[in-house]
């Protein structure tokens, strides 16, 4: 029980918990990297903060921790004969509940009326209700501690407010117990998500997993913690996953254990286990695709293929068929050899001309994102995750130029998206910066003139590129379609595992139409961040079809970014693994990759991804073309 004078010990608690917050406060609004929303309006005696000048804040010595604990009432300036108008003032200002906040507020006024007239009966009586009320509120409050911090800090303030008024009310010591029990929770989730945070789950020894269950023993059910308990169970499946992708099945079942008696009989142990086996089943296709790969090298790759063989053999079940089928080809490729994909061919059309040239891409599979270390990535490029394409598929040589755009246009199915708005964004030679400009469309060129037919088409919106598809889909009797950024990524790989497309360090010479040191614009500009050392003689998009990489693809390294048929997520948490689309129906922001000729080197990786809304058009955005096979 709480003594009304308040123990020291307990008194020592409450002032590190409330320094505690208080500093937690200060780092919040000091190190947020993303901008905060608006204070609401407080409703204690406290002086609204200054509004600091932007983008920076301030933050000085912080004296708050004191009135955490301690309250001086408002000066009221009155007179012994105004006592009866107070008295009014001071029951108005209970029944719209403004409490404490200001010398008109119920509290201060009574209190005041009390120093001059101590036994005025009805100044008590008001006191005593307005107490009651404030402590009222003070609970409505604290029942949102469990997700809201900022709410124990006024809770706080209302017990100050309590504590100077009747410390010794057994209402008052009832708020301050739920007070220092509210301390507590705040103290215990924080300590577990801080174990959480460093890894320390208390599977074994202590950390996260005590911390949140003292939590649960004093008060069952509470939202936050039972939130630690499935981050704790979700870090344990994160390490069985982990240790699968890595092989190590065993090591992948003792912590799917350890993971079951978190939360006893939760729906997501079921779901990890299954996700454990298909990624059993995914090492398995890969390694088989990999076993398949080494045999087109033309001198180790048999004993490759067997080695990739003997890793399918130690984690497959018995009787796998991707086991018997890599054996089965490497016996055939010690005899026979492979053939290789990589033809190239065009559709005949309705109207009589022809479609895209398109080369034939091999199916197999490749991890698809950003590698944890890699510079200049994001977290939307992450987690890396193996993609497997159970089929091969054909992708235009290069992108559409202005000449084959042109052709669907002339058919008046279809008005282009900056057609219609009458503008699109160019390059702008005198400023050196992409603006506004009307006029401009599918026609014009990086900076708004009319466009070369071999040049890659521009101001084309998502929705023109793929009413594009449509069209060819229907004169060629075959199904076209913006490509899949999974389709891309691994076409701009090419079995490249390195950050860009090339590998590592600076682009090799002819790797594509990049941002070089060596550029020059028309007027002698040159980049602020570009590849040193690096020049293509182009400072705009060239015509497409430069380099090609080893599927016989070009400029997927640089000269546009391109759409592809993706809706953006910001991350690839429960992307498809088959290389299939993301897609929301409806959505309205899609992904953008590839580099282009004004991107900075980052963005020129291999993994780099951007969202954007499907109807933007600009000078450095073009499309390329799927064809299923």
């Amino acid at each position: 029980m709480v003594r009304a004078d308040l123990p020291v010990a307990s008194e020592k608690r409450r002032i590190r918990h409330a320094l505690a917050f208080a500093a937690l406060s200060a780092l919040c609004f000091a190190g947020c990297g993303r901008e905060q929303p608006a204070p609401k309006p407080q409703t204690s005696g406290a002086r609204p903060a200054a509004k600091a000048p932007a983008p920076s804040v301030t933050i000085s010595g912080d004296d708050r921790a004191a009135g955490l604990l301690n309250w001086t009432p408002p000066v009221v300036d009155l007179q012994p004969d105004k006592l009866d108008a107070a008295k009014r003032e001071a029951a108005k200002a209970a029944k719209e509940q403004r409490w404490y906040a200001d010398a008109q507020s119920a509290i201060p006024l009574y209190l005041a009326v009390l120093k001059i007239a101590p036994d005025d009966a009805a100044a008590r009586d008001g006191l005593k209700r307005s107490l009651a009320g404030l402590l009222k509120s003070g609970q409505a409050i604290l029942a949102r501690t469990d997700e809201d911090e900022q709410a124990l800090a006024q809770a706080h303030e209302i017990a100050a407010v309590a504590r100077t008024v009747d410390p010794a009310a057994p209402e008052t010591i009832l708020y301050l117990t739920q007070v220092d029990l509210a301390d507590r929770l705040l103290q215990l989730n924080q300590q577990g998500e801080s174990d959480l945070q460093a890894s320390r789950l208390g599977e074994a020894t202590d950390g996260a997993l005590r911390k949140f269950r003292a939590v649960l023993a004093l008060r069952p059910q509470q939202p936050r913690a039972m939130q630690g308990m499935a981050a704790v169970e979700s870090a344990l499946i994160r390490r069985a996953e982990g240790a699968a992708e890595r092989g190590e099945f065993g090591a992948a079942r003792y912590w799917l254990k350890l993971a079951a008696a978190v939360r006893p009989g939760s729906a997501t142990i079921a779901d990890a286990q299954a996700r454990v086996q298909a990624t059993r089943a995914m090492l398995v296709a890969r390694w088989h695709d990999e076993g398949i790969a080494a045999l087109a090298k033309p001198f180790d790759g048999l004993a490759l293929a067997r080695r990739k063989l003997a890793d399918v053999l130690r984690i497959a079940e018995p009787g796998d068929a991707a086991a018997a089928d890599l054996r089965e080809r490497i016996e055939l490729a010690a005899h026979y050899g492979l053939f290789r994909p990589g033809q190239a061919f065009t559709d005949a059309l309705r109207d009589g001309g022809r479609g895209p040239q398109m080369v034939v891409v091999p199916h197999g599979g490749f991890r698809m994102g950003a590698k944890d270390n890699e510079p200049g990535s994001t977290k939307a490029e992450k987690p890396s995750h193996y993609v497997r394409f159970e089929r091969g598929f054909a992708m235009s040589r290069s992108e559409v130029t202005v000449a084959e755009f042109r052709r669907f246009m002339q058919t008046g199915v279809h008005r282009a998206r900056a057609e219609r708005r009458g503008h699109s964004i160019v390059y702008d030679e005198r400023s050196g910066n992409f603006v506004r400009r009307s006029g401009v469309d599918w026609q014009s060129d990086y900076v708004g003139n009319p466009a070369a037919d071999d040049a890659p088409v521009l101001h084309v919106s998502h929705g023109d590129a793929e009413a594009y598809t449509e069209w060819l889909t229907r004169q060629s009797g075959h199904r076209y379609r913006l490509p899949s950024e999974a389709e891309f990524e691994y076409a701009v790989r090419a079995g490249n595992d390195g950050a860009w497309p090339w590998g590592e360090g600076r682009p090799p010479a002819g790797s594509g139409n990049l941002t070089g040191s060596l550029d020059r614009s028309p007027s002698g500009r040159n980049w602020s961040n570009a590849f040193a050392g690096y020049g293509d003689g182009h400072w705009g998009p060239a015509p497409a079809g430069g380099r090609p990489n080893v599927y016989g693809l070009y400029d997927l390294a640089g000269n546009v970014s391109e759409w592809t048929a993706d809706c953006w997520h910001e991350g690839y948490r429960r992307a498809p693994s088959d290389g299939r689309a993301w897609i929301n129906p409806g959505c309205r922001t899609r992904v953008i990759r590839g580099g282009s000729w004004a991107s900075s080197p980052a963005q020129t990786r291999s993994a780099w991804r951007m969202s954007a809304s499907r109807d933007i058009t600009n000078a450095r955005l073009g499309f390329r073309v799927v064809r299923d096979l």
